[in-house]
């Protein structure tokens, strides 16, 4: 009886870890399409996951350009006259470029080469210049541009994925920001 309990229990300890291992969000084979504000992956390969400790390093030695991605939903064309339209203010890392609405797991071609043009913006044209993508805690919005960069042939990628939700828990300086200018969809 008790070789069986304790037969039990080992194989109880080895199926937790692997169970949990399956809990975790996997890298998708494309882009996230759905459901952006999900957990994400812990790795983006073929780019450098960061936490807040080493992109706060990044940024205080400014080497590298600082990207953020965060969707803004545009003015409504129709609106009847006279409607006071209001955007949400966004505060990000100080000295980023804000290429709102770049993360959708699929991109109209006018929002993709804006995203190219703001990359090569970002970068200086330097396709191995740092760039640290990010959005928010657990917004696949980063996930996917990140993504976009290497295969745009940015070989120097880093992904941060606490974004600036992470970079305001760590009481680091935030900027309001104004988007760059988006093309009409």
């Amino acid at each position: 009886m008790r070789r069986r309990l304790a037969a039990a229990l080992v194989v109880a300890a080895f199926a937790v870890p692997a169970f949990a291992q399956q809990q975790e969000p996997f890298e998708p084979e494309g882009y996230r399409t759905d459901n952006y504000r999900a957990p994400v992956p812990a790795t983006l390969a073929g780019a450098r996951v960061l936490n807040t400790v080493e992109a706060e390093a990044i940024w205080r030695a400014k080497s590298g350009a600082f990207v953020d991605v965060l969707p803004r939903p545009p003015k409504p064309k129709n609106l009847p006259a006279g409607t006071v339209w209001r955007d949400a203010p966004r505060k990000n890392i100080p000295g980023s470029i804000w290429l709102p609405d770049t993360g959708y797991g699929s991109l109209p071609p006018a929002m993709d080469d804006y995203l190219q043009r703001g990359l090569a913006q970002a970068s200086r044209g330097d396709k191995a210049a740092l760039l640290v993508i990010y959005c928010l805690a657990d917004c696949w919005m980063s996930w996917n541009a990140a993504k976009r960069a290497l295969t745009y042939g940015y070989s120097n990628v880093a992904w941060y994925p606490d974004g600036t939700d992470g970079w305001e828990r760590a009481k680091l300086p935030t900027d309001e920001a104004q988007p760059e200018a988006r093309p009409e969809q």
